[in-house]
């Protein structure tokens, strides 16, 4: 065999081994990124991992981009790209902000939102206990939509507002749906604090107070001092979720979750907590599905998300890997 015909034979043998390794460093490559770790509170269950994957619309996000709220604040907004597409009228969101927070700092959950489909507005201010500023939102929006030349000109069905919020923001939202007397068809309260916290009269909210609509009471396992889940020991009232859930009227749809291994000021997370952030364990993972399909059910009328929350046999009662404390009086 000739030096040559050599060379050409170990050129060939080398690329074909290459090869082979190339083969095997990408199957190890792939096996790698099969077993990578899930996100912490990753779904376990078929509607929550529906709802926890982005919706179809595409978003986009405008601070400071319409003014203003009574406070004189004023709202961002996130909303889907080709808004009013083929006719559409989408629901909307009205958000609280946590005290001291602004908007931004929950871009993550709120993006996911619009991503379903709904238009988000939140008030800049952050101080949103009274529910004065998530109502004048919405109320713009409302406004809005009727006004000829406006991005939201015939694009909103008024008929369907929800108000949800974190910590203050959470106590604001119950205040909004108390004083909206219909206007907020739907809220999910995030973390509200124990009445403890409440050193304001205008800025506590007592559940009882509600005469109609749905809530979601969601808090996380580890927040036990700002939104505990049980009464804390000698402590009457509104002091737990248990007692803002048990003060609602069996008139409205409810219903309490607590999101197993969440801190106070995890749905801040974009989607991880970020370094240094505070009260957080786990990001805003868990808070994707569920609230997502609450929001799908009572706005939108999905009857597969509906199917989570039904009382006992509902999705949510079945999943204990990430949820705990599951309370519905919703039957039908």
């Amino acid at each position: 065999m000739t030096n040559t015909v050599f060379s050409i034979l170990l050129r060939a043998v080398g690329a074909l081994l290459a090869g082979v390794g190339l083969l095997v460093a990408t199957g190890t490559l792939h096996s790698a990124r099969a077993q990578a770790p899930l996100p912490p509170n990753y779904p376990t269950g078929e509607i929550e991992l529906t709802y926890y994957q982005p919706g179809p619309w595409q978003v986009d996000y405008a601070q400071a981009a319409a003014c203003c709220d009574s406070s004189g604040f004023a709202f961002d907004l996130w909303l889907p790209r080709g808004l009013g597409r083929d006719g559409e009228k989408h629901a909307l969101i009205t958000w609280g902000n946590g005290t001291g927070a602004a908007p931004e700092q929950y871009d993550y959950l709120l993006r996911h939102w619009a991503s379903w489909g709904f238009v988000v507005i939140a008030s800049r201010q952050p101080d949103t206990g009274t529910g004065r500023e998530i109502l004048d939102a919405a109320a713009f929006a409302a406004k809005e939509s009727r006004r000829p030349g406006s991005p939201l000109y015939g694009k909103l069905d008024t008929r369907r507002i929800g108000a949800a919020g974190h910590s203050q923001g959470a106590t604001g939202v119950v205040n909004a749906m108390r004083d909206g007397r219909g206007f907020i068809k739907t809220a999910i309260p995030l973390e509200i604090p124990s009445r403890a916290f409440c050193s304001d009269p205008e800025h506590c909210a007592d559940s009882s107070e509600l005469t109609r609509g749905a809530v979601f009471y969601v808090n996380g396992s580890r927040d036990v001092l700002i939104s505990p889940s049980r009464q804390p020991k000698g402590q009457g009232g509104l002091q737990s979720n248990a007692a803002y859930y048990e003060a609602t009227p069996e008139t409205l749809d409810k219903l309490w979750a607590t999101l197993k291994g969440v801190d106070h000021n995890d749905m801040q997370g974009q989607p991880d907590c970020l370094p240094g952030a505070g009260l957080c364990a786990n990001g805003v993972h868990g808070f994707l599905g569920y609230p997502t399909a609450w929001l799908m059910d009572t706005l939108q009328g999905d009857r597969k998300a509906h199917g989570a929350f039904i009382g006992g046999s509902g999705e949510i009662f079945s999943q204990p890997e990430n949820w705990r404390n599951q309370t519905s009086n919703i039957t039908r």
